[in-house]
């Protein structure tokens, strides 16, 4: 584990400024994994739907994951354990990247010891730049709550190399919030809350999730599934297949 932390944290590789200066204390520091990486306290933030936005993204996923998927960001929870367990079942493999360290520690401390750099494997890099993974690698990405926490340039970046890495024909999934329902009262409770907390996240309240597709997703299949009036999303995006001259 000392070697894999050193490696972390000693490998070139910079913490954007956007994510230094509005969520360092979401992420980059090691009380932030005390303070967030409890049950009740993701399930508090996601107003109770935590569990179920979990099963929703593994339900679209499928039961078994075989091939190669790629989950582009660390989260707080048990998903990535979950998501290990059906790509284990599955006979593939997971590959789970994030710009934080510490982020990074906390998501290997939670993987079954059985799958630590067999079936699953931490990397260390920016959503932008997916060094080292190659042009259509990958059967299937997952983003989990991570395109609202970006600032425009950079989540158009994120989609980029999700379609870049991910084959022809594959899939990426989206979990997010979505353009609620005009009347749901969250919208005056909390949005003016988030603003302060996650100052890029009214893009997805306000527009659809394609204009920050590659083409705004043109040659796309796209199934969307809500939860909570419209309040959460969750996406699953089958790419175009690539035409190879």
């Amino acid at each position: 584990m000392e070697e894999l932390v050193r490696s972390f944290e000693n490998d070139g590789i910079e913490i954007p400024p956007y994510l230094e200066k509005h969520y360092w204390w979401a992420y980059l520091r090691p009380w932030s994994i005390w303070t967030f990486e409890r049950g009740w306290m993701i399930n508090l933030i996601l107003w109770g739907f935590y569990a179920p936005l979990r099963k929703l993204v593994l339900t679209m996923m499928g039961q078994t994951l075989a091939g190669k998927t790629i989950k582009i960001s660390c989260c707080y929870g048990k998903l990535e354990q979950r998501l290990a367990e059906r790509v284990h079942a599955g006979g593939g493999t997971l590959d789970i990247v994030d710009v934080s360290p510490e982020q990074l520690k906390n998501s290997y401390r939670k993987t079954d010891p059985a799958f630590v750099n067999r079936i699953v494997k931490h990397h260390r890099r920016d959503a932008v730049d997916l060094a080292g993974f190659a042009d259509n690698s990958y059967d299937r990405a997952l983003l989990f709550f991570l395109p609202h926490e970006q600032p425009r340039d950079v989540r158009k970046k994120t989609f980029e190399e999700a379609f870049r890495v991910v084959k022809g024909g594959g899939e990426i999934f989206v979990v997010e919030f979505a353009k609620s329902v005009w009347w749901h009262p969250l919208r005056y409770i909390w949005y003016p809350v988030l603003m302060v907390l996650e100052p890029f996240a009214r893009d997805l309240w306000t527009k659809d999730i394609e204009i920050w597709l590659p083409q705004e997703g043109q040659g796309c299949v796209i199934e969307k599934r809500h939860r909570f009036g419209k309040f959460y999303q969750g996406v699953k995006i089958v790419t175009p297949i690539k035409v190879v001259n």
